[in-house]
C-alpha cells in the first residue's frame, strides 16, 4: 500500500465516522465493502421542490490523493437535472481542483451536490427539464432504484421505504379502479355532487325568473301600445 493510499484510506474512515455521527440532511452515503475509495450515496428529494418523493442513488470516486485531490462525482438515477453515469462539473468535484479544499470533507462534499441540485445553474453534465418532467422522474426513481443490485445491498433500509411506498401506490390505484369500476363514490364526492347540483338548479330558477320577468314587460307594453291605439281610434 503506497503512502497515498493508506493517507486516503485513514480519511476516509475519519469523514465515516464524522458523518454518521452528524449526517447530511436528505443524503445517505456508505462506500463499497470491497473499495473505500468509492462511495455510493441516495439523495431523498426535499420537500417543496420538485425532487420531493423521489430517491436518487450517485457515486463518488476518490483519488489515492484524497483528501489533496477532489473525487469524480456522477449520478445514477435519473433526475432531470443531471446525465446519468457522467462525471459532474462542481466546484467540488474532481472538474475543479484548483478551487478544491482539502479540509473539506464527503460530507461538505454531499452537502455541495445536494445544494447545486436544487439550483438551476448549469455547467457540463447538467441538463435543463421542466418542474413536471422531475416530477414525474421522481415517481419512477422507486422502481429505477430497486434494479440496481449496489443500491440494493448497501441501503437496505432505503430499499424496504421504497417497496412500501411502491406497494402502497399499487394499493391506492386498485381501490381506485375498484371504485371507478363500481360507481361507487366517496362521501365527499357525493356532497359535491349534490352541491353541484343544486348550485344548477338555482341557476335554472333564476333564469326562468328572468325570463318571467322579460316577458311580462313585454305584454305590458304590447297592451299598453293596444289601448293607446283603440282610444286612438275611437277619437278619430
Amino acid at each position: 500500500m503506497s503512502k497515498h493510499s493508506g493517507t486516503a484510506s485513514a480519511r476516509l474512515r475519519a469523514d465515516y465516522m464524522r458523518l454518521k455521527r452528524d449526517p447530511v440532511p436528505y443524503v445517505t452515503a456508505d462506500p463499497l465493502p470491497s473499495n473505500i475509495l468509492e462511495w455510493h450515496y441516495v439523495v431523498e428529494g426535499p420537500e417543496q421542490s420538485p425532487y420531493e418523493g423521489g430517491y436518487y442513488h450517485g457515486k463518488l470516486v476518490f483519488p489515492l490523493e484524497y483528501p489533496f485531490r477532489p473525487p469524480s462525482i456522477y449520478m445514477i438515477t435519473p433526475s432531470g437535472r443531471f446525465k446519468t453515469n457522467t462525471r459532474l462539473c462542481l466546484s467540488i468535484s474532481d472538474f475543479h481542483p484548483d478551487t478544491w479544499n482539502p479540509a473539506w470533507s464527503v460530507a461538505t462534499i454531499l452537502t455541495g451536490l445536494l445544494s447545486f441540485m436544487l439550483e438551476k445553474a448549469p455547467t457540463f453534465g447538467s441538463i435543463e427539464t421542466s418542474d413536471y418532467e422531475k416530477r414525474q422522474l421522481a415517481q419512477q426513481s422507486l422502481s429505477f432504484n430497486l434494479k440496481d443490485k449496489i443500491f440494493t445491498e448497501l441501503f437496505p433500509e432505503i430499499t424496504e421505504t421504497i417497496q412500501e411506498k411502491l406497494a402502497q401506490r399499487e394499493q391506492e390505484l386498485a381501490e381506485r379502479a375498484k371504485a371507478i369500476e363500481t360507481g361507487s363514490l366517496s362521501e365527499k364526492d357525493r356532497t359535491n355532487s349534490d352541491s353541484g347540483n343544486q348550485n344548477l338548479d338555482a341557476s335554472h330558477m333564476s333564469a326562468l325568473t328572468n325570463l318571467l320577468v322579460v316577458v311580462g314587460f313585454a305584454l305590458f307594453a304590447w297592451t299598453v301600445k293596444y289601448v293607446m291605439s283603440t282610444l286612438s281610434d275611437n277619437e278619430g
